[in-house]
Order: structure tokens, then sequence, then C-alpha cells
């Protein structure tokens, strides 16, 4: 079921017209806002792509961020703790 439109072909189209006023706000749509759950002041990430903007959480756009990481990690473990043991290793070499 498409959680803005109630809809549960989802293939039909979720995008709604809204229009950007002379201070450059657009405003989004309730049933979208509730969908995403999206309060007022709450912080979004926009992204300009080759198709245009994407407006997501900073939910869903560190779970995004994370799955591409995820993807691209050639070893089991901590990126972090790796990051650490060669800063580590380098450091002791230059002694």
């Amino acid at each position: 079921m498409n959680p803005v439109l109630g809809s549960t072909n989802a293939s039909e189209d979720t995008s709604r017209r809204v229009r950007i006023d002379s201070a450059g706000r657009v405003v989004i749509p309730v049933e979208v806002r509730k969908a995403l759950g999206i309060e007022s002041g709450q912080d979004l990430v926009l992204s300009l792509d080759a198709d245009g903007v994407t407006l997501r959480t900073l939910e869903h756009a560190r779970a995004r961020v994370k799955a591409i990481a995820q993807v691209h990690r050639k070893e089991a473990g901590s990126v972090v703790d790796a990051f650490l043991a060669a800063r580590r290793a380098e450091a002791a070499s230059e002694l």
C-alpha cells in the first residue's frame, strides 16, 4: 500500500505539485509529512541529482549512506578501528 496516497498500486505516481514562494520556501503537503513522520522544525537532507531534487529525513539519509557504504566494504569489522590501526601503524613507522 502506498503510504502517501493510500493506494495499493506501487507504480502509481506519488508526485505532488507544489509552489515555491519568493523566499525559496516550498510547503510539503500534510499527507507526505505524516507518511514520513516529518514534524515542524525538523531538519531534512536535500540532494540534487540528474532527476531533480530529493528530500529525505536525516534517518532515511543515514540509512541510505550506511547501505551504500556496506556494499563497498572490502572486509568485515569496524571501519573506524581499521582506520585507527592504520594511523597508529603510520605513526609508529615515523618514530
